[in-house]
């Protein structure tokens, strides 16, 4: 009999990023796959693009930490979408639920389990998310990607540690091929700033602010985020993309600093390819805090800089924080080196899903 498998998480590229790298290797070993997600999110545009893949939208309301009058109406939005998920999750008849949060993911949590199926969720940052806290009583297993979040949970039985979740993605980067695409001098130092996929915009300001005193020392790969390029802003020893895929593992190697958002995947990803970063964080008003404690996960190790959100403007700091990690890139790289992080690959993570279904069978 055909296996099946119920995917969910949505809202941003980090609640799909880690599914999309899944779902080719259950569809390979001949399993059905279905993926529950909302009706307009990032998730539905991404999931389109595998045609091998059911997808099912249901309603889903935002869980905010903060007062807002939207809170109401996405109140009742909450157990419509657990209705809805109810019908799906009994039609389909998964053999289990792999969840990796975001507010689409716990009406799908709570039908998987009301449904009698096993179901697995996923979290990237050192504490879990609400959703992913909310869902918590209603699964099976919770694989973490810091071994610092078992604290935060109550039932330490469900949980396992099994680290970042890596692709191979960004091996086999080519600094020539780099160069060639940037049209930049291989002897000058390169120094990458990514904002994620819907850009930074504080961080874009305050490389163009700094632009020509970092061009004094630095050729500058800038990945502004969609929409975010500045037209005709590409000089020598500067440029911009709105977003890269192939070219990405090309331009990490050619990389000696790498300025970044904290986002666990990313940051982990820099780790394993050992890049002195500066980390500057989602600020508090626009998270709930959890790059900031990412941020300072690395840099009690000695992998990285911070600057927060809102001393981007000081641009003093920005320039003497990249400097000092360029400076003493040798160090952190050692650091780096030396950390004996564990990582699980998305193969393994695939086998440990499956035994965890043959064992509840």
């Amino acid at each position: 009999m055909t296996k099946k498998i119920i995917f969910t998480g949505g809202g941003s590229a980090g609640h799909v990023t880690l599914n999309l790298n899944l779902i080719p290797l259950f569809l390979e070993k001949g399993w059905k796959v279905c993926y529950i997600g909302s009706y307009h999110g990032i998730e539905k545009d991404l999931v389109a693009k595998l045609p091998e893949v059911k997808y099912y939208p249901i309603a889903t309301g935002k869980l905010r930490r903060y007062f807002s009058w939207q809170n109401f109406w996405d109140m009742v939005k909450i157990p419509f979408g657990i209705m809805q998920a109810l019908w799906i999750v009994f039609k389909e008849k998964p053999d289990i639920v792999f969840s990796k949060g975001g507010f689409v993911s716990f009406p799908v949590v709570v039908a998987g389990k009301l449904n009698g199926c096993p179901v697995l969720m996923h979290e990237s940052d050192v504490t879990p998310g609400l959703a992913n806290k909310m869902s918590l009583p209603f699964v099976s297993g919770f694989f973490t990607t810091f071994e610092d979040t078992i604290k935060y949970v109550q039932d330490k039985n469900k949980v396992k540690y099994i680290g970042p979740v890596l692709s191979d993605r960004l091996q086999n980067g080519s600094k020539e091929r780099a160069c060639v695409v940037c049209n930049f001098k291989a002897e000058k130092p390169i120094v990458m700033v990514v904002g994620g996929s819907l850009g930074a915009k504080s961080l874009n300001k305050a490389v163009r602010d700094n632009l020509p005193e970092l061009l004094k020392h630095y050729q500058i790969i800038h990945i502004c985020g969609k929409g975010q390029v500045e037209e005709n802003g590409d000089c020598e020893g500067y440029k911009q993309f709105e977003y890269v895929d192939e070219e990405l593992k090309d331009f990490m190697k050619a990389a000696d600093v790498v300025v970044s958002r904290a986002g666990s995947n990313s940051i982990f990803e820099l780790l394993s390819l050992h890049k002195p970063m500066v980390l500057v964080p989602l600020p508090v008003g626009s998270s709930r805090g959890e790059q900031m404690l990412n941020a300072k996960s690395f840099a009690n190790k000695g992998y990285c800089e911070i600057i927060a959100d809102e001393n981007l403007t000081d641009g003093r700091l920005f320039l003497e924080t990249i400097a000092k990690v360029y400076r003493s890139r040798e160090e952190y790289i050692k650091n780096m080196q030396n950390s004996g992080f564990k990582a699980t690959n998305n193969k393994e993570l695939a086998e440990t899903i499956i035994s965890f279904c043959k064992n509840k069978k």
